[in-house]
């Protein structure tokens, strides 16, 4: 799946996930100057509607005159008021959001840090969590009233696998590839995936992307995850102190910690998770449905300020400036050096080299159903599900394409035109139309 790129490799799609240029959305310094923005543009385009025509004029005449200009027509100062007052109030604006280190929740970081929650009303803490079962079960509880989560728990919550059931929704992705397959140093003569049977790797959650895509290269490369090596379930932070100690022989799991192990000295990175799947999404957005309906200003607030702190996050200029913020002790906790490397997409692997991937981990919103029914399929294939699953059904349910379309429309943005994409993961195309046959397709499966 090729994507726009700039001139450094760095991807330019935007990220509210349409197809179009990350440019098309210039970022003002706040979110208030944010939507101030988009009425100008508004009435510009109503103005003047074809873009030719529009380009022309603010070449000619420079954006600050034409504005005056506009002004003198038309009040866009009473425009830009009434656009802020008409959001609606939050109906509850102390809130608390749980989330984990990891580079995953950057956006949700950098929406405190930047003073985006705020500029919506609302006054958010964000609660550092130790592990994935722990946010889902204070979550469960009403003890977070939004949380970051691995893109697969809001899908088994909903369905009850692994916890009672509880209706949940995703307004946004957090983030897409971000993680890595790392193993110990001692093993830097075995990268052949074959050679891997016997050997003991850690996993963030049973219902994770890092769950599901170490299967899924596993199994590609014949070795049965399940018969062949152990899985083993382990809060993130403490995966380096374990492969140190050789408890562990690998992991996959978010960043900063593949790239820790590396700055330790005690790991090599073996394989992205954007090289097994590229574009694969890794942490979502969720809450309960039941706070997205009875709060619905709390939860449209919300998505705005994480939609605009995604698009922040996206532009490579500011990521060595969202690397030091969010290495503090209070996020992350890490040696910034650290979390530059992931976020910059420069780094040294392990193994003498320094590599680029400027898609190392990106910040795109767009909650693709196609992306659920993938995850939807995985779940069944190593039976975490059982029995007939309409899959289309649960997954527009859960990630709430349709919301987001309108939300940002509403914000000035260009969402996808549709939800039917189809992806390539390890060169085998996916297509959600056909979840079935794609999972009858493998041959290694826990399910008959």
């Amino acid at each position: 799946m090729s994507t726009p790129h700039d001139s450094d490799g760095r991807s330019t799609r935007c990220p509210c996930g349409g197809s179009h240029d990350a440019h098309a959305h210039p970022f003002p310094a706040g979110e208030e100057q944010f939507l101030d923005a988009l009425v100008e543009q508004a009435v510009l385009r109503a103005v003047f509607p074809f873009a030719s025509q529009r380009r022309a004029l603010l070449q000619a005449l420079g954006a600050a005159t034409v504005l005056a200009a506009l002004s003198a027509a038309f009040p866009l100062g009473a425009a830009k008021a009434l656009a802020q007052e008409t959001r609606g109030r939050p109906e509850k604006k102390d809130l608390q959001i749980g989330f984990l280190p990891i580079t995953c929740a950057t956006p949700i970081i950098m929406a405190q840090v930047n003073g985006y929650y705020a500029k919506e009303g609302l006054n958010v803490t964000l609660v550092k969590t130790a592990g994935w079962a722990v946010v889902r079960d204070k979550s469960l509880a009403g003890e977070y009233d939004a949380a970051h989560m691995l893109s697969p728990m809001p899908l088994a919550m909903t369905l009850g696998a692994g916890s009672n059931p509880m209706p949940m929704v995703v307004p946004a992705i957090e983030n897409l590839n971000g993680s890595a397959i790392t193993l110990h140093v001692k093993h830097k003569d075995k990268r052949d995936p074959k050679t891997w049977k016997g050997m003991r790797f850690a996993i963030p959650f049973d219902y994770s992307m890092h769950n599901f895509l170490l299967r899924y290269y596993l199994a590609e490369h014949g070795v049965d995850p399940d018969q062949d090596v152990q899985l083993r379930v382990m809060p993130p932070p403490d995966m380096v102190a374990n492969l140190r100690s050789e408890a562990i022989d690998g992991f996959i799991v978010a960043e900063p910690f593949n790239q820790r192990a590396v700055y330790d000295g005690i790991g090599y990175i073996h394989t992205l998770s954007g090289e097994i799947w590229n574009g694969h999404p890794c942490c979502a957005f969720a809450t309960t449905r039941k706070f997205a309906s009875q709060m619905p200003s709390s939860f449209a607030a919300l998505f705005r300020a994480l939609v605009v702190a995604n698009v922040y996050c996206n532009q490579a200029q500011n990521r060595k400036t969202v690397a030091e913020a969010i290495s503090a002790p209070n996020f992350l906790n890490q040696p910034p050096g650290v979390v530059e490397q992931v976020l910059t997409g420069r780094y040294a692997d392990g193994l003498g080299q320094v590599r680029t991937a400027p898609d190392r981990i990106t910040f795109e919103a767009f909650p693709y159903p196609a992306m659920a029914v993938w995850i939807l399929t995985q779940m069944k294939r190593w039976g975490y599900l059982k029995g007939d699953l309409t899959y289309a059904e649960v997954a527009e349910r859960v990630f709430l394409a349709s919301d987001a379309r309108r939300r940002l429309t509403e914000l000035g943005m260009r969402p996808p035109a549709d939800d039917g994409r189809r992806y390539v993961i390890m060169g085998k195309e996916f297509d959600p139309a056909r979840a079935d046959a794609y999972l009858s397709s493998f041959a290694i499966r826990r399910t008959t």
